[in-house]
């Protein structure tokens, strides 16, 4: 190997490692700026790749008319990208409320806009550069294989993914893992410039200045994580989610993912939470058992009136109940125990009995939340309830006049829960509670506190000027009986905030799909059968990657910790994939068609397993699953280039059909395939896309082309 393909190669690699760190923290980063929603993911992935796509294009335009590969450019250039990450993560952070009011929701297009905006001048350079790298070893050696590139590329990327997952992802803040990550780059950069030839006060100062951005990423991050009002009293970087306690004035709220899920001082929360179901346990049971999934502030003092045997508070992530301790937002009872567990998982592992489970969850409004007010929750809960217990939980509350979008909602919820419930009752509030049981349930609250001699704040003084029999008679009876019912695999709930979030702001995804479908049909048009082979299979990997980070979300519920570990799998089938593929391309047509079976073959075995198996299958099953998918379709980028001739023009065009296929695949399978048709249509949906690839070779003869 010459001296300067060894240099390139290790940039080559360096930037694969620092480029897989920096989208998984952007992720990370829009997650916690966009209260965890998952979608946030797919446009991510979108802009990430579409803009990767047109990088590529770009490479090969530039240097064809009027910018010659050379070694020099190639290191400014990739002195550049190193300095980009922690310029993009500080402008996520403080630009939010520069593009939006503070605290306001954002709708579909501003999102995608502002992703679009932050993200540009870093994943364009990316899609750039690789190509770039191999113009510049071609320059020396004019024989250089595109697969090579493809290959040592996907190397950095699987090392930077694993670096992520296993060591940054638990030791250090985003921008400490910036600049840890980026490191390598900078330094198989200044080696590329080594030789006397390219060296030069230009070339020390501009690594000199790339390293200090890196540097002072690290000491601005704590002032980057100010709030716009109050005063910012904790912060920790868990490996479930960001952590913040946010003060203003006496009142401390904690902040997880960027949502807000407690509060030092809600005090009517805390009793309607507590009281409404527990007064229905039945008056014998002197020392209740209580499950509490998830709390909020004041909650202990209300349980504890009940005099409670045991009261097993389940929260996921040990930061967040250490960070609640530490401030008193939380109160040691007796027989409180605190369980570091997703409240799902516990239950499935548990054989513990209650009488009562409380859920004091959010709006079901990701599929990480959708997941505790679905079917086989609900079936899971009741198994865990004595004959006698009673099941809790709450949406968003209503005024006076309740919105088809919200009734649709409740409607969905009380149709799913009365599979397992005889009885279940509506209380209205600034949260609609519903209370579910296998015996009648009673309304009258503040009569059923009295006959148990406890006294409340609230309830006792103002339940029956707010909750008169009247309104809760209405709300109970505007349930639709027909409406659909939340399941795990097709989450209607899910499907009904994707689309109250457009409507909230009298947008819809239609016009969007529309214009991306045209200008679908416009590139499909111009590429040739291998191009096209390379669209759908980028369509099916990423399709494939989103149903597993959703399906991953939906039975496991703890995405922002995994989400480093499914991206990494997916890549890493990609390197022996294209070490297979570049020993087996000359096979031709033959291998492609025969690979675009296996995959189908695949897709079947994953809608059987999931249709079946569901929350049951354990983790290694995605794991494995996204990793043979990724390999098979990593084996077919080096035949599909190896039929296109293997020029610079099919490098290129090969590169970008599979980052556009894979950015078209991320988005119709996350904004329209699995909200409005649920996982397991979703993968029927892919596997038509993939058969028309099978389709087209083999009704076509097989000619190779020299470009």
């Amino acid at each position: 190997m010459r001296k300067n393909e060894r240099a390139i190669t290790r940039v080559v690699i360096a930037t694969g490692i620092s480029s897989v760190v920096t989208q998984l923290l952007t992720i990370r980063e829009f997650l916690s700026q966009f209260s965890g929603n998952e979608f946030v993911i797919a446009l991510i992935l979108f802009n990430w790749l579409i803009l990767g796509g047109a990088g590529t294009l770009l490479a090969r335009l530039i240097t064809r008319r009027f910018w010659k590969a050379t070694v020099n450019r190639l290191g400014w250039l990739s002195l550049i990208l190193a300095a980009i990450p922690t310029l993009q993560i500080l402008a996520i952070r403080g630009l939010r409320d520069v593009f939006f009011i503070h605290g306001s929701s954002v709708g579909f297009y501003p999102t995608l806009s502002y992703i679009l905006f932050t993200i540009a001048p870093y994943t364009l350079l990316l899609g750039f550069v690789l190509p770039y790298s191999l113009f510049v070893l071609r320059d020396e050696t004019p024989d250089f294989p595109g697969t090579h590139i493809y290959i040592i590329d996907n190397i950095g990327d699987v090392a930077g993914g694993a670096l992520f997952s296993f060591v940054l992802v638990y030791l250090v803040t985003p921008l400490q893992a910036i600049f840890l990550a980026h490191i390598p780059l900078l330094a198989a950069t200044f080696f590329l410039f080594l030789p006397a030839s390219r060296r030069s006060p230009f070339v020390i100062l501009g690594a000199g200045v790339t390293f200090i951005i890196l540097l002072l990423g690290i000491f601005f991050e704590p002032i980057s994580m100010v709030p716009s009002e109050g005063k910012l009293v904790h912060y920790r970087e868990s490996r479930y989610g960001r952590i913040e306690i946010h003060q203003d004035w006496e009142q401390f709220t904690l902040f997880t993912g960027g949502i807000p899920i407690f509060s030092s001082q809600n005090l009517i929360m805390a009793e309607e939470a507590i009281h409404y179901p527990l007064t229905q346990i039945d008056p014998s049971i002197k020392a209740p058992k209580v499950l509490l999934i998830s709390a909020e502030g004041g909650m202990m003092a209300e349980i504890q009136k009940y005099r409670p045997e045991r009261v097993d508070y389940v929260e996921l992530d040990p930061e967040v109940t250490t960070v609640l301790f530490q401030f008193g937002l939380i109160k040691e009872i007796p027989g409180l125990n605190v369980i570091h567990q997703d409240g799902r998982a516990y239950l499935t592992d548990s054989d513990k009995i209650y009488d009562a489970i409380i859920v004091n969850l959010p709006e079901p409004e990701t599929f990480q939340i959708n997941r505790f007010f679905t079917d086989r929750f609900f079936a899971l809960a009741k198994s865990h309830l004595t004959s006698k217990g009673v099941l809790s939980f709450s949406m968003q509350g209503f005024d006076n006049y309740l919105a088809e979008p919200q009734r649709q909602q409740l409607s969905s919820l009380y149709n799913t829960v009365a599979e397992q419930f005889d009885h279940i009752l509506l209380l209205p509030g600034q949260k609609i509670f519903f209370l579910c049981r296998a015996l009648p349930i009673k309304a009258d609250i503040p009569e059923l506190l009295e006959q148990k001699g406890i006294s409340t704040s609230y309830i006792s003084k103002f339940f029956y000027g707010n909750l008169t029999n009247e309104r809760i008679k209405r709300l109970n009876e505007l349930i639709d009986p027909f409406t659909p019912k939340n399941f795990d695999i097709a989450p209607h709930l899910i499907r009904l905030m994707f689309s109250q979030w457009f409507a909230k702001f009298a947008t819809s995804p239609v016009g969007f799909m529309v214009v991306l479908a045209v200008l679908c049909v416009i590139y499909l048009i111009r590429i040739t059968k291998e191009e096209y082979v390379l669209f759908s299979t980028g369509f099916m990997t990423m399709g494939s990657e989103i149903m597993v980070i959703f399906a991953f979300q939906i039975f496991f519920g703890y995405i922002y910790l995994q989400i480093g570990l499914i991206v990494t799998v997916f890549l890493a089938g990609l390197l022996p994939g294209a070490w297979f593929g570049e020993r087996l391309r000359e096979r031709g047509k033959g291998l492609l068609v025969h690979i675009d079976t296996l995959i189908i073959i695949l897709m079947g075995l994953l809608i059987v397993a999931l249709e079946y198996g569901g929350d049951r299958l354990p983790v290694a099953f995605f794991l494995i699953f996204g990793f043979v998918v990724s390999l098979a379709c990593g084996c077919q980028f080096p035949v599909a280039l190896y039929l296109r001739g293997g020029g610079k023009s099919a490098v290129t065009r090969t590169f970008s059909a599979d980052l556009i296929g894979a950015a078209c695949g991320t988005l119709i399978t996350s904004v329209v395939l699995i909200p409005y048709f649920g996982i397991i249509w979703a993968a029927v949906g892919l596997i038509c896309i993939k058969m028309t690839s099978l389709i087209i070779m083999v009704m076509t003869h097989e000619q190779i082309k020299q470009t």
